[in-house]
């Protein structure tokens, strides 16, 4: 029979006729970025664009995914995808990256016509000098996009502020003069930094879930957005707003409300999150929601040989990867020049009682805020008004709140309740504080005792209190229990 012909190999498609060869796969995708920064490769396919085809499962397309992540470097994300010719499938693997030089199995290569030579010393040590060359950075290339591409809602919303600010002193507005002044762009193009901050393309992507409990396991919501880096500071910081929880407090006759994590720490995180971003990743920024914490994760390294803690302590001169973008946000006071992002974060966060953290790993970070566990002392009022669902709860908190004694009676009565709606079916102890979002099951005790006591929880072991199979149910459900 003969074969279904899918072209020839280029500098820019390599074929491999199986999985086989997933290693001479790994060096001709790092030549090929080196010589291109983007292109294909197939597995399924002989050299003469032949496709045999191969078997393609879950294991197969994880096994390309870990050969990549462990034998290419520096990182890149590449699509790997199942697609069929005919009656046959192969694994179709799309890349790019603006990173070079790029290393596989620690050895740097270049694509010469459809060959993977290695690559020659001068060659290698003018990329190496090239990426770590601010004039030749990702954010400084000329981008595909125009002036006439910018959002000029975003834009005017930006010179408002930066004029507000005081950092900006011409008056133009036009989107050309403003971009040239910015110096965001190169003619009528965009500069990459100009790009990224003021059109609703491709550029940029975040990604922001929600989850049941303090694990990636069940979600409850999940979105997926593009556009300028102005638009999605904002949808970032109200998906935040919206998840988090207020509690009330009166004085007289005015009412405050108040956030469990600080809303001008939130707001620095992400325009940190964006300004350092490293963009030719390929990665999104992401913001994930759990019962007790609150992630902001940017995919851009930490400055190699610091550690956090000298910019928490305001100690340490900035050390900018978009010296563009980090400017135009300085300009519209989105963001700080002086390498205080973390400083003030840290500070908003102690003034307001929450506890946060900094972590870096191998190709991002990330800004974890913790969220305040509900129902006792002060937070009385938020808790009683959502479980009872009116403003009775947000009075006796914070009214009555000063007698510490009836304030945490009412909290442990709004918790019992929960622990009774959520054992309408049986649960261990573990699965109780999750949904509660306690770290530890030890604060359950004091709950579950009276609880256990007066009838309203029940075992589903009762012979064997301390079973490590004990579950426990609301009363008013114990007659579904079975022996």
């Amino acid at each position: 029979m003969k074969l279904l012909s899918i072209g020839t190999e280029t500098e820019q498609v390599e074929f491999k006729k199986s999985t086989g060869e997933i290693k001479e796969a790994m060096i001709s995708i790092a030549a090929i970025l080196n010589k291109h920064q983007k292109g294909v490769l197939y597995f399924g396919v002989k050299n003469d664009g032949a496709v045999i085809g191969q078997e393609v499962t879950a294991d197969s397309l994880r096994k390309v995914s870990i050969a990549v992540r462990n034998h290419i470097s520096p990182p890149i994300y590449p699509e790997i995808s199942c697609v069929n010719y005919g009656k046959r499938k192969v694994i179709l693997v799309k890349f790019n990256g603006d990173r070079c030089p790029y290393l596989a199995f620690n050895i740097p290569r270049i694509r010469v016509a459809d060959e993977d030579i290695v690559m020659d010393q001068p060659t290698y040590d003018d990329m190496l000098k090239r990426r770590g060359n601010v004039t030749h950075s990702w954010e400084r290339r000329t981008s595909e996009y125009t002036i006439a591409d910018i959002d000029p809602e975003a834009l005017k919303e930006y010179l408002t502020k930066a004029k507000d600010a005081g950092r900006i002193e011409f008056s133009e507005t036009d989107p050309k003069t403003v971009m040239d002044k910015l110096e965001l762009s190169r003619g009528d193009y965009l500069l990459n930094a100009g790009a990224a901050l003021f059109v609703d393309c491709g550029i940029n992507e975040l990604a922001m879930a929600k989850f049941a409990t303090n694990e990636k396991v069940t979600f409850t919501d999940i979105r997926r957005f593009t556009g300028s880096i102005m638009d999605l500071k904002k949808k970032a910081e109200q998906y935040i707003v919206d998840a988090m929880d207020w509690r009330v407090e009166f004085g007289g006759f005015s009412r405050k409300e108040i956030p469990e994590v600080p809303v001008e720490a939130i707001r620095e995180a992400i325009a940190n999150s964006f300004g350092h971003k490293q963009f030719d990743s390929g990665q999104s920024n992401e913001i994930t929601i759990f019962k007790n914490r609150i992630e902001i994760y940017n995919p851009g390294t930490f400055p190699i040989g610091y550690d956090p803690k000298v910019f928490v302590a305001g100690k340490e001169k900035p050390v900018r990867r978009n010296p563009l973008i980090t400017r135009t946000l300085y300009y519209s006071k989105d963001m700080e020049s002086f390498a205080t992002g973390m400083k003030r974060i840290k500070e908003a966060c102690d003034e307001a009682g929450c506890r946060v953290e900094f972590g870096h790993y191998q190709n991002g970070f990330t800004v974890v805020f913790y969220r305040k566990e509900a129902g006792l002392g002060a937070d009385l009022g938020n808790d009683l008004g959502n479980d009872l669902g009116n403003d009775l709860g947000n009075d006796l908190g914070n009214d009555l709140g000063n007698d510490l004694d009836l304030g945490n009676d009412l909290g442990s009565n709004a918790i019992q309740q929960k622990i009774e709606l959520i054992c309408a079916t049986a649960h261990s102890k573990k699965e109780i504080a999750d949904a509660l979002g306690y770290k530890s099951t030890r604060i359950l005790s004091r709950y579950m005792k009276d609880m256990l006591n007066d009838g309203r929880l029940t075992m589903t072991i009762p012979q064997k209190p301390n079973s490590s199979q004990q579950k426990y149910i609301s009363n008013s459900y114990a007659d579904q229990l079975t022996n």
